[in-house]
């Protein structure tokens, strides 16, 4: 068996190593010999190896904006809830 050391490699490659080598139970030695071992055609960034898509938790500017854009324009009277708010605590002590 061939050794090979590999310099240099991003900090975003490493921790990706991590933690795909954490979710499988693996080391992360173990989780780079397998992905080396698989044919690069095969490899689908966008699937796990269960063949299921993989959650991208990364939003942009704009899908974040328009999330508080959604909020419905409910008028309420602030000072009556805060009130509420107080009183409700006052009665638990």
């Amino acid at each position: 068996m061939g050794t090979v050391t590999v310099r240099k490699l991003d900090d975003v490659v490493i921790r990706d190593l991590r933690k795909s080598a954490a979710e499988r139970g693996v080391s992360m030695e173990q989780e780079a010999r397998d992905r080396l071992r698989r044919p690069l055609s095969q490899a689908d960034p966008k699937k796990s190896e269960a063949g299921e898509p993989k959650w991208h938790l990364q939003a942009s500017l704009e899908e974040i904006l328009a999330l508080g854009r959604k909020l419905p324009k409910v008028e309420f009277d602030q000072k009556e809830e805060s009130d509420r708010l107080y009183d409700y605590l006052d009665e638990r002590k």
